[in-house]
């Protein structure tokens, strides 16, 4: 018998299930999860792929010749934009005050993440070519995230599932609520740290 949840991928005893809400979101969010990213206790990815039932995930480093990712990015009928701070993005907020102008007949909005660390989010850009002329969209609306168990080279720098809760807030915040996002999220850290032996966590990240 595994000893991991099949739904959540994470230990049994860790399983995060019984926290997720189904969220029903317009914007698809498409998760491009590093391989180093898969088994880790503390991943956020998969809060976001099975709270939110139009969101995708592939695990790779270089996607260029990633068939499902490519037809994504061929349909003719959506606008992707990729969350990635480059010196030429634009703002969520931004997006998000062109997208109520947006009709129904227009484009569907498809948003990539890029789930590793900084370091390794940049190279799997630098190694999916087809990721290169995407237009960059940036997160102006973050104050500082609450991963407080990886600690990040940035001051603003967020998780994931933080990334998407940000996102999808500017967007859609005015008639949906993704705040179950954050409180899954907040739970499973909490869940972490109580598995800590006693200090660990004040002597490392207090």
């Amino acid at each position: 018998m595994s000893r991991y949840c099949e739904q959540c991928g994470k230990a049994k005893k860790a399983c995060i299930c019984k926290w997720i809400q189904t969220i029903d979101a317009k914007t698809q969010l498409c998760i491009l999860q590093h391989p180093s990213e898969v088994n880790r206790a503390i991943g956020t990815a998969r809060i976001l792929s099975l709270s939110l039932a139009n969101s995708a995930m592939f695990v790779g480093e270089d996607f260029s010749q990633h068939e499902a990712l490519n037809a994504l990015l061929d349909d003719p009928t959506r606008d992707v934009w990729l969350v990635y701070p480059s010196d030429t993005s634009t703002a969520i907020t931004e997006l998000a005050a062109r997208e109520q102008n947006v009709t129904q007949t227009e484009k569907s909005l498809t948003l990539i993440l890029l789930d590793g660390t900084w370091k390794k989010a940049y190279k799997m850009w630098q190694l999916s070519t087809n990721l290169h002329t995407l237009p960059t969209v940036n997160l102006d609306n973050v104050s500082s995230g609450n991963y407080r168990i990886r600690k990040s080279p940035r001051e603003a720098g967020v998780s994931t599932v933080e990334a998407g809760y940000l996102a999808l807030t500017a967007l859609e915040g005015n008639k949906t609520d993704f705040t179950p996002l954050l409180a899954t999220f907040n739970r499973m850290i909490e869940f972490q740290i109580q598995q800590m032996p006693v200090g660990i966590f004040e002597k490392n990240y207090g």
